[in-house]
């Protein structure tokens, strides 16, 4: 599980679209990452998460913040293979890079969706410039509240340790006995 004030882990993706090479997130210290976490047929995703990435991908410099999409595919994997994603991404005018999860071998969660402990989609990670995990949170954020976590990274010039804190223990839970596998109120769990 990938705690808030954690060193980021790489991104295990199988293949990339919107970008000319493989993105690492080594490459990117000095800068803001966003990872939106997403399955193109959760329905929070397509109205409110996507939507949401898309607007900071276009309200930031990519010189201070990286919006990166992880299409990580716990359910349904059948409809949502790469051509489908390909295709997704075009039709709704997503420019951001997008990863695909690189999937388990032996569960059905993908590798870095496991990494980061997420519990379902949309889930949004917030890496600030130093490297560290700023946020891990499940289920949609709300503008306001993403922007200035934004607006606090950005202001932080140098980077420095962050220790996680009873405040963020609710956004660093793992999945959680009895939670249910379906989509409801704008999110996707994972089944357990």
């Amino acid at each position: 599980m990938m705690h808030v004030g954690s060193m980021a882990v790489p991104l295990r993706v199988a293949q990339w679209f919107n970008t000319e090479k493989p993105i690492a997130l080594d490459a990117l210290r000095g800068r803001v990452v966003v990872v939106h976490a997403f399955q193109m047929l959760c329905p929070g995703c397509a109205s409110q998460g996507l939507p949401q990435s898309m607007k900071v991908h276009q309200q930031f410099p990519s010189s201070e913040v990286v919006v990166l999409g992880l299409h990580t595919v716990f359910e349904h994997h059948d409809v949502m293979g790469p051509n489908a994603l390909k295709a997704f991404l075009h039709e709704y005018r997503f420019t951001f890079p997008v990863g695909v999860d690189l999937p388990a071998t032996d569960h059905p969660v993908p590798t870095t969706m496991q990494a980061y402990g997420l519990r379902g989609t949309p889930s949004l990670v917030v890496i600030d410039r130093s490297g560290r995990v700023r946020l891990n949170h499940f289920g949609h954020m709300d503008d306001l509240q993403l922007g200035a976590l934004l607006g606090t990274l950005l202001s932080e010039a140098a980077p420095f340790d962050i220790r996680p804190t009873a405040a963020t223990d609710h956004e660093n839970r793992v999945f959680a006995d009895g939670m249910a596998g379906d989509c409801a109120d704008g999110q996707c769990a994972v089944p357990v």
